[in-house]
């Protein structure tokens, strides 16, 4: 016999159950929507923060590898004592990278695609995308590229890593491309969401031919051929010699932290905030190869750039600054002697980051004379430019706190003349120590030039427990979430490229 009660309760409950479904669904994808986010994206938008990304994601390490600066703490001070136990500090590039500047200029690329009107943007994106990728593969050798940043659209999370001579030659036809495609008649351009140039097409063309030149340089040992060839075209098409063309990213210095210039907001809170020559959290000082240099050659930048507390407070005298040795183990009892960065001018948060300068160009242009292939002026007219742009940038840097007068950078020059009747390795010997100075503290570009250069020419730090024998590295580590996310890959780049390790060399980084 049936059970009216059962009957009744489960007539109940299947009616209870509709009603909670409809209530459940009534306005469904309303109260599921965030009203905060957008359907499609905006370029302008994105492209600021992949210029911001771009720029700040720096291996700071560098600092140290370059004998700029060093810390008694081994662990801070990886960069200068290479320490085994940090070694994967160096991925940290790589891991940054593509989920953040290369994921958002490719979003940035399809906004802008194909449509006419927006072909200065497109450009300008491309660029700015090999500015990134550039970057990158200098750091690793092989990367993922073509395949790069296709997750979300094409749900490719196992990208394949291309050869560096691949990229470098698309890079270079990147920039080719992009640069002639630019059209001075198109009036849409990112404006003030463009945080180098405001969208002026003049000014990205030139920092295009100089990327190009820039790149086209590495490529000397390994393929002098192109590298010439690509060298005239970048000169022919007209690179940055003007304060005015510096390829740079502006801050405001408060507010989020991503408004403050990323490299002295990092000094800053790592070791310099409290401005007192003693409280270093991570030990960090100027390093003696540094400083020393730069006082043996009376150079005027060394009070613009340092300081020592001795008095208690920011000594800027050029015969009072010390710098620390990278040997050292443990905190010495004279640390407060030591040189750090300047508050005012290195560790200044509204500071531009400088992307792409004037001095640069010219030292690059100074070795192109003296290879035969600019004839455009001397290697030693170009080098003394070299050195007066990159006196001159400290104004635009920090402003009044920056400033060299004409009269010291004239002084400098004239007892630093290249010396002409030298040898090419010794003539390189001085461009490229010069240039070592003159693009501090972009430490990262400085160790590609010095990878390429072997200038300046400077002596490792063999420190107890080290991760490379001795020698300065050649290249840094992939993260070792690549050997478990995506191994095939991974281990396709070290069958072609070597071994990943600090001493193997990237394509163009040859003997």
């Amino acid at each position: 016999m049936k059970n009216p009660i059962k009957n009744y309760l489960l007539k109940t409950a299947l009616l209870l159950a509709a009603v909670f479904i409809q209530a459940c669904t009534k306005n469904f994808v309303e109260l599921n929507t965030n009203p905060d986010a957008v359907s499609t994206s905006t370029p302008q938008f994105i492209f600021t923060k992949a210029q911001y990304d771009g720029t700040a994601n720096m291996l700071n390490l560098l600092l140290g590898t370059m004998q700029y600066t060093t810390s008694y703490n081994d662990v801070a001070g990886f960069g200068s004592k290479y320490i085994q136990s940090q070694s994967n500090s160096s991925s940290a590039t790589f891991s940054s990278a593509y989920p953040n500047e290369i994921n958002e200029i490719g979003e940035v690329i399809k906004g802008v695609t194909g449509d006419p009107s927006k072909v200065n943007m497109l450009a300008q994106a491309r660029i700015w995308r090999v500015y990134c990728f550039s970057r990158l593969t200098d750091l690793y050798g092989d990367i993922p590229y073509s395949q790069a940043g296709q997750g979300y659209n094409s749900a490719n999370y196992t990208p394949a890593y291309d050869p560096q001579k691949d990229i470098y030659a698309n890079m270079l036809a990147e920039l080719d491309a992009a640069a002639t495609s630019m059209d001075p008649t198109k009036t849409a351009t990112f404006g003030s969401s463009d945080l180098i140039y405001g969208g002026n097409t003049a000014q990205w063309k030139k920092f295009a031919y100089s990327l190009m030149l820039r790149l086209s340089m590495r490529m000397t040992k390994v393929d002098p051929a192109s590298a010439q060839t690509w060298v005239t075209k970048a000169i022919a098409g007209g690179v940055i010699t003007a304060d005015a063309d510096i390829a740079k990213v502006a801050y405001v210095g408060s507010g989020q932290d991503i408004n403050k210039n990323p490299l002295a907001l990092t000094l800053l809170n790592t070791d310099y905030i409290k401005a007192n020559g003693s409280s270093n959290t991570e030990g960090g000082k100027y390093q003696d190869v540094f400083i020393n240099y730069l006082k043996a050659n009376k150079d005027p930048r060394l009070p613009v750039i340092s300081v020592v507390y001795t008095t208690g407070t920011a000594d800027t005298t050029s015969a009072n600054q010390k710098g620390m040795p990278a040997t050292l183990s443990a905190k010495p009892a004279d640390f407060v002697t030591y040189s750090e960065p300047r508050q005012n001018t290195v560790l200044l948060l509204s500071a531009p980051r400088l992307v792409f300068t004037a001095a640069e160009s010219y030292f690059l242009l100074s070795e192109a004379a003296l290879r035969g292939w600019y004839s455009g002026a001397t290697a030693s007219f170009l080098y003394q430019n070299g050195i007066s742009s990159a006196m001159r940038q400290w104004a635009v840097i920090a402003g009044a706190p920056g400033t060299i007068t004409t009269n010291q950078i004239n002084t400098y020059i004239s007892y630093h003349q290249l010396n002409t009747s030298g040898t090419f390795a010794q003539q390189m010997q001085q461009i490229y120590t010069e240039f070592w100075v003159s693009l501090f503290p972009d430490a990262q570009e400085v160790f590609a030039s010095y990878r390429r250069t072997g200038y300046p020419a400077l002596t490792p730090n063999n420190y107890a427990g080290n991760a490379t024998g001795g020698l300065i590295f050649r290249r840094m580590l992939y993260p070792v979430s690549e050997q478990n996310l995506n191994a095939a890959a991974y281990k396709a780049a070290i069958a072609r490229q070597g071994a990943d390790d600090f001493l193997t060399r990237v394509w163009w980084d040859k003997p």
